[in-house]
């Protein structure tokens, strides 16, 4: 019989707990306003996720980690309906586009960012399947369910400060401090924090901002934080 439940009732830290005590081998699968998250587990076990229209091929996950171009993803894609993520993968390895660990790394980031995601999850309707897996043709890389539980726990609690800093993203936007490039120059940007650059904007809220890039509201609050720490930006009344 499947367990199903609430949010309200159960969070996802509880539920994580759970599959990770009891060692359980199945899909959870958590329904939110965002969409449908589907974690898969075996023995207790993370080792697939997709969330929403996202359906977690491996080109998405590539392509997210910076390690491969649109273009490149685009033409991957079009292989998908003839190859399997584990034949396109070794494909691109044998290619010399990606390395083994570029792989794992990929996937790894990809399943840790949804489920971390999850863990702002107020409302919600779940369900476990008990002992469904993903398909064959997907990359299935194991993750310990212990640090990650640790680490969304921590998140949750970051996600409170940073909407102290960031109440409304709707109403504010960015704007560059005076000689942005010197600034750039002396910092490390990932490619998330590149792409925001590219829409700062004063007639851009921060929300719109974060949807553009297909961000929640976490990740575009962590890192506009971060760009104003930096000195990099600096807030402002949007515009029009």
């Amino acid at each position: 019989m499947a367990l199903k439940g609430n949010l309200r009732d159960f969070s996802t830290t509880q539920l994580l707990n759970l599959v990770n005590l009891a060692r359980k081998t199945g899909l959870l699968m958590i329904q939110g306003q965002a969409g449908t998250a589907r974690l898969y587990f075996r023995e207790g076990k993370l080792i697939h996720a997709n969330i929403g229209g996202k359906e977690g091929h491996l080109a998405d996950m590539l392509l997210e980690a910076g390690k491969l171009s649109p273009d490149q993803a685009k033409m991957i894609q079009a292989q998908a309906a003839t190859q399997s993520d584990k034949q396109l993968g070794l494909a691109l390895i044998n290619a010399g586009a990606v390395t083994q660990d570029d792989i794992v790394q990929s996937v790894k980031d990809y399943m840790l960012d949804i489920v971390y995601t999850l863990f702002n999850w107020t409302e919600g309707e779940f369900q476990f399947d008990q002992n469904e897996l993903p398909t064959n043709d997907r990359i299935a890389v194991p993750i310990n369910l212990e640090n990650v539980i640790l680490e969304g726990s921590r998140r949750i609690e970051e996600s409170e400060l940073l909407q102290s800093e960031l109440p409304d993203l709707n109403s504010v936007a960015l704007r560059f401090t005076d000689n942005p490039d010197a600034r750039l120059r002396n910092v490390n940007l990932s490619v998330e924090e590149w792409r925001v650059i590219s829409f700062i904007n004063p007639r851009n809220t921060i929300k719109q901002i974060a949807q553009s890039n297909g961000m929640d509201d976490f990740q575009i609050r962590k890192i506009v934080f971060g760009m104003l720490q930096a000195g990099l930006v600096e807030l402002t009344r949007p515009e029009g």
